[in-house]
């Protein structure tokens, strides 16, 4: 294989085998470290999912043993947002009655 293109089923960046980072490549890419997976989080419009899409951006900053907090958390507040809508607006108030003004004795 040429020099410019890496081994298949290794990073570009490392040397195959050993683990070790290629100086012409920059810092040692590490498997387990956190990194942004680049989803794009379109906004439903629905200020409760649209609060949980930006919290699932958190899992990016995190090691995959903490992505389960932000799983869960999202997980509790879509569960909450949907309740709501099931629930639908909460009924109008009814108006008090009208007094009546027919005072005869």
């Amino acid at each position: 294989m040429s020099d410019s293109m890496p081994e298949p089923g290794t990073a570009a960046g490392t040397v195959p085998g050993s683990g070790a980072e290629d100086p012409a490549a920059g810092a040692p890419l590490d498997p387990a470290a956190p990194a942004p997976l680049g989803v794009v989080r379109t906004p439903t419009g629905n200020a409760g999912v649209d609060a949980g899409l930006e919290r699932l951006a958190d899992a990016d900053h995190l090691p995959a043993d903490g992505h389960i907090e932000v799983y869960e958390d999202v997980h509790r507040g879509l569960r909450e947002t949907l309740t709501a809508l099931d629930a639908g607006p909460a009924p109008a108030p009814v108006p008090a009655p009208m007094p009546s003004h027919d005072n005869r004795s």
